[in-house]
């Protein structure tokens, strides 16, 4: 029975043609953005948990608060410092500290100029080590910076595919940094950091000097020994540097960050942009349920008559109510499936895209059968719930009347 009621609703379907697939239109539109981005934002959030959980759980990064925009140490109220840093020194757990400086300078190229960040790299090869092994830094041309370098730089993948030079950038030409020459010694691979792909790496002596900078730091990074105290160890830098700054406990002019604080943020952050797509799907699947409530309206209507001899061959209300729900169900479901595959291949697409334009593989789709499974289910559910008044309409129809409608 149930088969022939969706034979019924199937063939009233295809009756219809062009309006059965203009009434699809809200629903797959709203399941396609929500497939395409909630897998975008999946595959993004796999990816950051996976550098996290591999690189830095050991690691830890005390940084200045800005008070506005820009890059870091550009406006904040009492920068980090060597006595900050011989703090964190005395720490008992700390392996290793390495201070560092992130800001913005004048590159110019080819008597063409432009803004790029620039970080230092330490002179202290073990401490230089830590930076490279800590963002995955390995060179595609040429080779990495050595304690010893002066006037020696490295580039970032981006920077080196930039065209705002009107000349390309390779291992052994001199550019300009803040008026002072530097060679390119390397040239580094991509990697799902962004800021090492933008950044100019210079020696720590030869960024201090061409920016003018003494006994003052932008972000700290260090390493403890044990991993299992690292949260501890935290809250110790912490309260010393306020201690020794004199400063209110939630007024500190710096931060102190784990590795779990920066993915909890980040989750955060996905987890908000996720509901405000929903959000917006939600709109454009409310037009498609007014739709399929339209459609169907117009379609009990126009099969009166069919509703007059099914109820007087023996069909109950509850049958023709069932083949008319079954019949809006479709219609959602068919804009389910539509939808699924529409967004499946647009995040493909934006996925491969990101990832030629970025220079990584980090932006990438992941798919779940919770979510496919979800989204057909919700467009069948939609579809049902959109035709419940008309299926009802159609129930309760007086066999008589129907049979004498034209």
């Amino acid at each position: 029975m149930i088969k022939e009621y969706f034979n019924l609703s199937w063939k009233g379907l295809k009756h219809r043609g062009l309006r059965s697939w203009l009434t699809m239109l809200g629903i797959f539109i709203g399941i396609a953005a929500v497939v395409a981005l909630i897998s975008l934002g999946s595959g993004l959030r796999t990816a950051i948990t996976g550098q996290f959980n591999a690189l830095s759980v050991d690691k830890l990064t005390v940084q200045n608060k800005g008070s506005g925009f820009g890059p870091p140490g550009s406006a904040v109220a009492q920068k980090l410092n060597d006595h900050d840093v011989k703090i964190i020194e005395s720490v008992s757990g700390v392996e290793i500290v390495v201070p560092r400086l992130v800001r913005v300078a004048k590159v110019e190229y080819n008597k063409v100029s432009s803004f790029f960040y620039v970080v230092d790299l330490p002179d202290n090869s073990k401490k230089a080590d830590f930076v490279y092994d800590s963002f995955n830094i390995k060179t595609q041309e040429g080779r990495l910076l050595n304690s010893n370098d002066r006037n020696k730089i490295l580039l970032g993948s981006d920077i080196a595919k930039t065209k705002s030079f009107d000349k390309d950038l390779r291992v052994g030409s001199k550019i300009t940094i803040e008026g002072k020459n530097f060679e390119i010694v390397g040239i580094l691979e991509p990697t799902g950091t962004f800021q090492v792909n933008n950044a100019i790496i210079i020696p720590t002596k030869d960024l201090q000097e061409v920016l003018g900078i003494e006994d003052e730091w932008d972000v700290i990074g260090l390493q403890v020994e044990d991993k299992n105290e690292i949260e501890q160890i935290a809250q110790t830098i912490e309260n010393r540097i306020r201690q020794d700054r004199n400063e209110k406990l939630g007024e500190e002019s710096f931060s102190v960050e784990t590795p779990a604080q920066v993915l909890s943020s980040v989750n955060t952050i996905l987890n908000i942009i996720n509901i405000i797509i929903i959000g917006i799907a939600a709109i454009s699947l409310f037009v498609g349920a007014v739709g399929i409530t339209n459609t169907m309206y117009t379609s009990v209507l126009e099969r009166r008559k069919e509703i007059g001899i099914m109820k007087a061959i023996g069909a109950k209300n509850s049958d023709v109510l069932l083949i008319f729900l079954i019949e809006a169900g479709l219609l959602g479901l068919m804009g389910g499936i539509i939808g699924v595959i529409l967004g499946m291949g647009l995040s493909w697409i934006i996925a491969y895209i990101a990832a030629q334009a970025l220079g990584t593989n980090l932006f990438q789709a992941a798919f779940s059968l919770w979510l496919i499974a979800s989204c057909l289910g919700f467009g069948f559910l939609i579809g049902a719930i959109s035709g419940t008044l008309p299926a009802l309409q159609a129930s309760k129809t007086n066999v008589v009347d129907a049979l004498r409608y034209e």
